[in-house]
């Protein structure tokens, strides 16, 4: 496709940022992403990929790259507290891909970020300039102008049609260029961690996800077979303050826990990082040809495991937008009401799941039999709105191809 002598400014080279860049770039856009971090680094989280996010990688020709690196488990194994059986085991597999046309897969956050990293450098019309220093970014009436300090102490000025802040929940761009709101603690911690197959041996299923409820937390199990390991989440409440969480899961009230969640926590010993939940609520999303996407506008809690799906989503959404209108502030206005909507209706959903996880008895008892009453395909119903979502309607890809040609 030839070019189509648009250049845009992209900061942050994480999972929203990279999908950005590269549905900018098969539209023949140059593309210049900032990132301060030496390197592309996703530290060790699992990550779930939904129908909805997977069918917008895989518009981008990594299909055969993220089934290499992540595995489509057969289903979601629900234990209640200290249950020793699945309550039900909640059907994905082949039924993802029949229902919604894309799979569901799990799969190791740094992976994802490694994939779009290699699939971006392909692209002769896209750089990456790694341990940018700071810059700063002014609009003005034909796109922006933006100022870089590399890495090498060198400054350089660019051009571009738009700047788009993909810098994480504590963006920069939200904050001091859009004049958004700071980033929400809500005392809601994730310790992650990385187990072997062999540490969980007989605990949890090794082609499935495990969900543990338990009082006011619950733990999420990702397998992870190219790597011969399983990514451990725990979610819980804490009052410590941040400096304080240290590198074992305190859980509430320090209650005897579930012999399985017993074992896995054993096994896992000291190795836990602390991850400080936050959110971000921003009225505005862009301002001028400055906008932003992902956590940077709308992190949420990750109850519904959508995060970084509602990123992907977003830069699928904007960038046939950015290409195909005469300019940016329209691109990002248009944005903007195609998505705030359906982000919020996921943040909600993914807020109140965090409740319904982290009950206690005799509360639990309702949720337990709800969530048996829907039985293992209940989930393909409530959250078809979820998965079936098609973030690039045919309409701005057609308009977008034409600008582009």
């Amino acid at each position: 496709m030839p070019g189509t002598g648009r250049t845009y400014y992209i900061a942050g080279a994480g999972i929203s940022g990279l999908t950005l860049a590269l549905a900018l770039a098969k539209f023949g856009a140059t593309v210049v992403v900032l990132e301060r971090s030496p390197t592309i680094s996703e530290f060790g989280a699992g990550l779930q990929i939904s129908p909805n996010a997977r069918k917008v990688l895989d518009n981008l020709g990594l299909d055969e790259a993220l089934t290499a690196r992540s595995l489509e488990p057969n289903g979601i194994d629900i234990f209640p507290y200290r249950r020793q059986t699945p309550l039900v085991t909640l059907e994905l597999g082949a039924i993802m891909r029949e229902r919604f046309g894309a799979p569901y897969a799990v799969m190791h956050r740094a992976d994802l970020a490694d994939t779009l990293y290699k699939a971006c450098r392909r692209f002769a019309n896209i750089d990456i300039l790694f341990g940018v220093r700071s810059w700063d970014v002014k609009s003005h009436a034909h796109g922006v102008t933006v100022s870089i300090d590399e890495a090498n102490g060198q400054s350089r000025t660019g051009r571009g049609l738009a700047f788009i802040g993909a810098d994480g929940v504590h963006s920069r761009t939200r904050t001091d260029i859009i004049g958004g709101p700071q980033a929400r603690y809500g005392h809601r911690v994730a310790w992650r961690t990385l187990l072997s197959f062999d540490s969980a041996a007989g605990q949890i299923a090794l082609d499935r996800v495990t969900v543990l409820f338990g009082p006011d937390y619950h733990m999420v199990c990702y397998p992870l077979p190219h790597r011969r390991q399983i990514n451990l989440a725990l979610f819980a409440k804490v009052t410590q303050a941040k400096s304080e969480l240290g590198t074992r899961p305190q859980l509430p009230g320090a209650r005897t826990q579930s012999p399985r969640v017993d074992a896995l926590l054993t096994a896992a010993g000291d190795t836990w990082s602390p991850w400080p939940l936050y959110t971000v609520r921003a009225s505005e999303w862009h301002t001028g040809n400055i906008g932003i996407i992902g956590d940077a506008a709308h992190a949420m809690v990750p109850f519904q495991a959508q995060g970084a799906a509602m990123g992907i989503e977003d830069a699928a959404a904007l960038a046939p937008l950015l290409i195909a209108e005469a300019s940016a502030e329209v691109a990002f206005e248009k944005y903007h009401r195609q998505r705030r909507n359906r982000v919020a209706r996921v943040a909600r959903t993914s807020a109140t799941n965090g409740r319904i996880f982290h009950l206690r008895w005799p509360f639990s008892l309702a949720r337990n039999l709800a969530i048996a009453m829907q039985g293992r395909r209940g989930h393909l119903r409530r959250l078809a709105w979820l998965y079936g979502h098609d973030a690039q309607p045919v309409v701005a890809l057609t308009r977008a191809r034409r600008a582009a040609d």
